[in-house]
């Protein structure tokens, strides 16, 4: 079976799919319209700084006419498909031209896409569905429904009305081409069809992430790494450190930003902890990866959106937890652990 993941690979997560098929025997393949900016590795790049709008096209087209003739499974991630989509990643090369050469490009995205996906259901293809995040999530229902979320803490154009009625629109085009529909975030639930499925983070190999050596750090060493501070609840995060570092408190505070994904990695393995996220309700793919590595993850986990996790996970989970309110207390007994019971988290994290 030959299975094809496009057209990005946000957090990587379509790559570690495609590896992880072809251990399992799957003829799996892994294409993106662009490189990651966080230097995510993937098997194909369409898209490079040499090329023209008019050759990026031609490639885009190829890539479709492979997917209908050399595969069996379509993988699409981030809501997005093959076709050009205004609101997409791949559209910014043909915006780079003149005032004419951006209407035509509208007139001609408008026109096709998502298209794709019905000309492939026509093919007898299996067309599947990640949502990884802001593809899905909805400012109006989260500002509705959680005491605690992203939307007072973002830029006000962040989540706006036009945005929410286009996801929707999005959502509802899958649901009628895809047959399978998944989530990495638990609160995307909310807003996608009752038959999408919870889906774990995939985009490491384990066996690439040998734990870290514990060492007696002195201070302690806790990290923070970004990739939208409003979204990630930043502000509340570095305000309890200055608080905590006033009141004398002796740790050392580390903030990942503006590094690739191997700068992260390598900065990560000299840290006792990391604080995720403060206003989403689940952890992130950074997460992942420090407790890969045997590192304690301090997060903000939304009551209600556990009960969309399998039972079993739910119970194992080693996050430390925390909201804006308390990070401060949570980060101080976090500091004040003595070593056995920060390699006993370490331990457990790394075998969740």
């Amino acid at each position: 079976m030959r299975v094809l993941h496009c057209p990005s690979s946000v957090g990587g997560n379509a790559q570690g799919l495609a590896k992880a098929e072809r251990r399992l025997g799957l003829d799996s393949h892994c294409t993106t319209f662009r490189k990651s900016p966080f230097g995510y590795d993937t098997d194909e790049c369409l898209y490079s700084s040499d090329i023209s709008p008019l050759r990026f096209e031609a490639r885009r087209w190829r890539l479709f006419l492979r997917a209908l003739r050399d595969y069996d499974v379509i993988h699409f991630n981030f809501g997005r498909t093959i076709m050009p989509s205004l609101d997409s990643e791949a559209s910014a090369s043909a915006f780079t031209g003149s005032d004419v050469v951006r209407r035509l490009y509208s007139v001609y995205a408008r026109c096709l896409e998502f298209g794709d996906l019905a000309w492939l259901k026509r093919a007898g293809k299996c067309i599947a569905v990640t949502f990884q995040g802001d593809d899905a999530r909805q400012g109006a229902y989260c500002r509705e429904h959680f005491d605690i979320g992203p939307t007072p803490h973002v830029p006000s154009g962040y989540y706006t009305d036009e945005k929410d009625a286009r996801r929707r629109s999005i959502i509802e085009r899958f649901d009628r081409y895809a047959d399978l529909i998944f989530a990495l975030n638990p609160d995307l639930l909310h807003v996608l069809p009752d038959r999408a499925q919870f889906l774990p983070y995939a985009h490491i190999d384990f066996d690439d992430w040998e734990p870290r050596v514990p060492t007696s750090n002195d201070p302690i060493v806790i990290a923070h790494a970004p990739t939208h501070e409003g979204v990630k609840g930043t502000s509340f995060i570095t305000r309890a450190v200055e608080k905590l570092r006033q009141q004398g408190l002796r740790f050392e505070f580390r903030l990942l930003r503006g590094l690739s994904h191997a700068e992260v990695r390598e900065a990560l393995a000299a840290c006792d902890f990391l604080v995720d996220q403060l206003l989403l309700g689940w952890y992130g793919g950074i997460a992942v990866e420090a407790m890969a590595l045997g590192i304690p993850v301090i997060c903000y986990l939304r009551e209600d959106d556990l009960q969309e996790i399998p039972p079993d996970m739910r119970k194992e989970i080693p996050i430390v937890r925390a909201t804006p309110t308390d990070i401060g207390e949570v980060l101080e007994r976090c500091v004040r652990l003595g070593e056995q019971p920060l390699r006993e988290m370490g331990r457990k994290s790394r075998e969740y």
